[in-house]
């Protein structure tokens, strides 16, 4: 696939963010860029965040109750 070059003007610290993000997962800022585009349009994104969302909703009592068991443990609310 013929690949062209895009610009675009972002603030410094999203730059710097993008560059670390892209390294974490061993891309070049450009090839993080599609990626990020390409699951965007393709709804993984989307997808992803619905799965979590629905995780969440069916789960959210066993987190719930962890919170709780915690801020009962003594010392739990220590200064």
């Amino acid at each position: 696939m013929a690949k062209t070059q895009l610009g675009a003007r972002v603030e410094s610290e999203i730059k710097e963010l993008a560059e670390a993000r892209a390294r974490d997962r061993g891309l070049s800022l450009g090839d993080y860029i599609a990626v990020l585009v390409h699951e965007d349009t393709e709804g993984l994104r989307q997808r992803g965040l619905a799965a979590a969302e629905r995780f969440l909703a069916e789960h959210q009592g066993v987190f719930d109750e962890a919170e709780d068991a915690d801020s009962r443990a003594p010392g739990a609310r220590a200064a």
